[in-house]
């Protein structure tokens, strides 16, 4: 029988720049580092910012996705509720108590908390009552024509939110599972910023030839494969990465977990939100433009101020725009009429008004807010798309989208780094383990310490990192005892031969 001589097989074909594996890529760029602090800081970062991207990327898209539908709402209420929304103006408004008495009898039984003149002359008057049965931070609101104080339409509210944006923001927040719900978005917020500044670092410190400011701004073009998907993830990242940190720290702000622990911060650093006093005799603005009132008599107390004479002295002092009027609470308590303009420049005055007298007992100017307090009122607005209006709108959708996209071509290469000879389904490779041995002490140690208070104050950050670890050294357990068993099972045959 003759034999055949197998056919030599042909060299491995060298894969061009746009193949080439970026987790290969740096490795031989540590190698050639010579071992210094970068060489071993870097597949650490590599390492965590992988596993952060595969496990927390489910909830980083959610709350993209989510958020990304959130920002139409305004359009979308403008359409359906234009009818309670909005009236064409017809003759002189009705008083206030007028139309509040209107709205009563849409929804009796309920405990009037606010009335809100709306800016323009075409907005109708929004009569907000607190009832019993309706969900926690929910009431009902009647929506008055002011010019002949018939009702419009009644609807549930949360906050200033219709039916709409409620609905909408629920599911961003906490996707209509309640409290426990909102762990998913203070998972999302608390890692975003940590894969954005991790990708930084690896993206800015990758080792590139020549053109390096163009390779860092601009994404790759050319064949498909890690290398052009690795260039739109790092360029696009690097190009949104100021709105991504932006949404995780105010997103942060108001979470459940860690927006209590900010919330003492920022209390202890002198920046807590003020709020004007409605208790009669402890304000801080004695006298003022409403001065005239200032000086009635207790047998004038009979005449009490009406909610039309609080918008007018109201407007007196300087308060503009959508005023939201809460009634007196008890015979101690002073009317409070507060701006509610969340567009820039915010207008978020305040004045609280005796009901007896027309007297200014306290004043509270945005102005006078604490920086930080600024800072927040302004991230928050500028989170929800109200704060620039249209233009702040168009900037969160750019950036969910933004951020879907980065979570596509990160998965996209995982799976491009997946084994392709080998039998089975099998994900893609991470990064080498082991990377935090081949940190210098002087550098792990800071960061131990760092992690930690950052895990204290952010729960939802630290509980993932230590499932991370937990599972990490789990799985090279497994690894071990598996490479041990089958060492053992191939050296039996061996033994047994001898």
């Amino acid at each position: 029988m003759t034999e055949t001589t197998p056919a030599a097989s042909p060299p491995p074909r060298q894969r061009s720049a746009e193949e080439t594996d970026p987790v290969e890529d740096l490795t031989r760029s540590e190698r050639a580092d010579g071992g210094g602090t970068w060489s071993g800081l870097r597949p650490l970062l590599l390492r965590l910012h992988f596993y952060a991207g595969i496990l927390i990327g489910p909830f980083l898209l959610v709350a993209a996705v989510t958020g990304l539908l959130y920002t139409f709402t305004p359009q979308i209420e403008s359409v359906v509720y234009r009818h309670e929304l909005q009236v064409t103006p017809h003759g002189e408004p009705k008083p206030l108590d007028a139309q509040v008495d209107a709205a009563r009898e849409a929804i009796p039984g309920g405990r009037l908390v606010s009335v809100t003149k709306g800016a323009g002359d075409s907005d109708t008057t929004r009569v907000t009552f607190d009832v019993e049965g309706l969900p926690e931070g929910y009431t009902q609101t009647a929506f008055v024509d002011p010019y002949d104080a018939k009702v419009r339409g009644t609807l549930r509210t949360y906050g200033e939110w219709l039916p709409v944006r409620s609905w909408f923001d629920s599911l961003h927040r906490t996707l209509h599972l309640g409290d426990f719900g909102r762990n998913y978005s203070e998972i999302a917020a608390s890692w975003l910023w940590v894969e954005v500044l991790g990708g930084l670092v690896l993206w800015l410190g990758a080792p590139r030839g020549r053109e390096r400011l163009r390779k860092l701004f601009v994404p790759r073009r050319g064949p498909k494969g890690r290398g052009r998907t690795l260039s739109w993830h790092g360029a696009v990242g690097l190009w949104v990465s100021i709105g991504f940190l932006a949404l995780s720290a105010t997103g942060l702000t108001w979470s459940a977990h860690a927006g209590a622990n900010i919330g003492r911060i920022q209390d202890s650093l002198g920046g807590a939100t003020p709020s004007v006093s409605s208790a009669l005799g402890h304000g801080t603005h004695g006298d003022g433009p409403a001065g005239a009132h200032s000086g009635a008599s207790s047998a004038d107390a009979a005449a009490k101020v009406d909610l039309d004479e609080a918008v007018r002295i109201a407007r007196s002092e300087g308060l503009r725009g959508k005023l939201v009027v809460s009634p007196p609470a008890d015979t101690k308590s002073a009317y409070v009429v507060r701006e509610n303009t969340r567009q820039w420049p915010e207008q978020q005055d305040s004045i609280a008004i005796d009901p007896a007298t027309g007297k200014v007992t306290d004043k509270l100017l945005f102005d006078d807010f604490p920086v930080l307090a600024k800072l927040t009122r302004w991230g928050i607005d500028a989170h929800m798309g109200l704060l620039f209006g249209l233009a702040n709108q168009i900037v969160l959708a750019l950036i969910a989208v933004a951020l879907i996209g980065m979570l596509f071509w990160g998965y996209r290469m995982w799976w491009l780094r997946r084994p392709t000879r080998a039998g089975g389904r099998r994900f893609g490779r991470p990064p080498a383990r082991g990377a935090w041995r081949r940190v210098p002490g002087r550098v792990m140690a800071p960061l131990v310490v760092v992690a930690a208070v950052l895990a204290y104050y952010l729960p939802l950050f630290g509980l993932p990192l230590v499932c991370f670890l937990l599972g990490d050294l789990a799985v090279a357990q497994a690894r071990r005892h598996e490479r041990a068993h089958t060492q053992a099972r191939d050296e039996t045959p061996k033994e047994m031969a001898r």
